[in-house]
C-alpha cells in the first residue's frame, strides 16, 4: 500500500519512490526524488511494490510523466556528456530490478560536483559503478543484437523480427534498423515482454503494447523468401568443417538463447 508524502514527517525516515519499469517512469521518480527536497540518502528508488514493506518507510507511488523525465535526461546529457548520458540510458533498460535507485543516486553524485572529470569513471563509487556494469552488460546484448536479428518477409510485404532478450533493448535498437531500412515496413517482436515496434516506411517508428495478432506457426512468408531461407541454411552448413568444430568457441561467439530465431540454426527439411 503507498500513501501521499507527508511534507511535516520526520526527514530522517527513509522515503522509497516506487516507479515504473521504464526509462520514463524512472527518470520521473528522479525528478520526484529532487522535489522532496530531502537528504538524498533518505530517498530510494525501486522498480515495483515489494510484497513485505519495510518498516518505519514511507511509499510513493511515481506515475511516469513526459515532461519530468525529458527535464532529467536533458540535464544528464547537459552535464555529463554524450558518453554518459549513453551509459545511464542502457542501465535502464537492464532487467536489474536495482537499476532505478542505482540511476538516482549515481545522478546525484555527477550533480553534487563531489568527483571531477567524467562521472562514469569515477567507479570506486558503489552507484557508478553498478550503472556502469549493467551499462555494459546491456551493451553486449545489444551488440550481439545488432548481428543476430533476422528479418523475415511475410506475404503482405512486412519484414518482422522476433527476439527476446534479457534487457528491454526495443528502444535502443529500433533508431539503429529504422536509419538502415527508412523505405521498409518492418516491425520488432519482443516474445517475453509482449509488445513490438512497427515502422512504417518513410515514417517515425512507434510501439504497440499487447502480442502480435498470429503465431508464429501461421507466418506466411512470400516465396522468395522461403527459398532464400532454404539457401541460406544449406549454405552454412555446407561451409562448416566437421573436423574443426570447437563447440565452446561458438558458444562464447554465440549464447544458445539467440539462436532460437536465427535461420541459419532453423532445422532443414
Amino acid at each position: 500500500m503507498t500513501e501521499p508524502i507527508n511534507e511535516n514527517s520526520n526527514e530522517a525516515a527513509e522515503t522509497i519512490l516506487i516507479c515504473e519499469d521504464s526509462i520514463e517512469g524512472i527518470l520521473t521518480g528522479v525528478y520526484e526524488a529532487y522535489e522532496l527536497r530531502r537528504p538524498h540518502h533518505t530517498i530510494r528508488l525501486q522498480i515495483g511494490e515489494e510484497q513485505n514493506l519495510r518498516l518505519f518507510c514511507v511509499y510513493h507511488k511515481v506515475q511516469p510523466n513526459e515532461e519530468k523525465s525529458s527535464k532529467v535526461m536533458r540535464t544528464i546529457y547537459r552535464r555529463f556528456g554524450e558518453d554518459a548520458y549513453t551509459q545511464i540510458c542502457q542501465a535502464l533498460v537492464s532487467y536489474d530490478m536495482e537499476k532505478a535507485d542505482a540511476v538516482y543516486h549515481t545522478i546525484v553524485t555527477g550533480i553534487s560536483g563531489s568527483y571531477r572529470g567524467n562521472l562514469m569513471d569515477h567507479l570506486s563509487n558503489r552507484y557508478v559503478h553498478k550503472v556502469f556494469q549493467l551499462s555494459r552488460n546491456t551493451g553486449i546484448e545489444i551488440h550481439h543484437l545488432l548481428g543476430f536479428l533476422r528479418f523475415k518477409e511475410l506475404q503482405n510485404g512486412i519484414l518482422l523480427a522476433r527476439y527476446h532478450p534479457k534487457n528491454d533493448v526495443m528502444a535502443l535498437l529500433m533508431p539503429h534498423f529504422a536509419d538502415r531500412l527508412p523505405g521498409e515496413d518492418f516491425a520488432i517482436y519482443d516474445e517475453g515482454r509482449k509488445y513490438y515496434a512497427v515502422h512504417p516506411k518513410g515514417k517515425q517508428w512507434y510501439f504497440v503494447r499487447g502480442e502480435l495478432p498470429f503465431a508464429q506457426e501461421q507466418e506466411i512468408y512470400t516465396k522468395q523468401e522461403a527459398e532464400y531461407q532454404m539457401l541460406y541454411r544449406h549454405f552454412c552448413s555446407s561451409i562448416a568443417i566437421a573436423e574443426r568444430k570447437n563447440l565452446d568457441l561458438q558458444r562464447n561467439m554465440l549464447p544458445f538463447r539467440f539462436r532460437k530465431y536465427m535461420t541459419e540454426f532453423v532445422q532443414i527439411d
